[in-house]
């Protein structure tokens, strides 16, 4: 994996957590403007845009850069509109970057050919 592919990856890892968070405070914000008087979602819907927005171009850009399928591409986009899909996203990018940074280094170091 070069660097650039490990940057995109890690970048759309970073924003999946806050994105989920972000998603689960504005669907809390949203019944409490209907239950009481507090009306926090017009912030809280920028905030969670931003976020989704970020998510959704990092997402780009890594699919670009890994050559993703068209199913695991999906499952990521899916995972980003789902209220806590971010935090599944994140463990999984995770976990897809540790592997490939260990096969990186067992190619280098020429233990594998692959």
């Amino acid at each position: 994996m070069d660097l650039k592919t490990a940057t995109a990856l890690r970048r759309l890892r970073l924003v999946s957590a806050p994105e989920a968070v972000s998603f689960l405070v504005l669907l809390v914000c949203s019944v409490l403007k209907r239950t009481t008087d507090f009306n926090a979602v017009p912030v809280m819907g920028a905030v969670h845009g931003v976020l989704f927005l970020l998510y959704v171009i990092f997402w780009a850009d890594a699919w670009n850069r890994t050559k993703w399928s068209f199913g695991t591409a999906a499952l990521y986009f899916v995972l980003s509109v789902l209220p806590t899909g971010g935090f599944f996203a994140e463990r999984r990018l995770r976990r897809e970057t540790e592997a490939a940074v260990i096969a990186a280094r067992a190619r280098k170091e020429g233990i594998v050919n692959a």
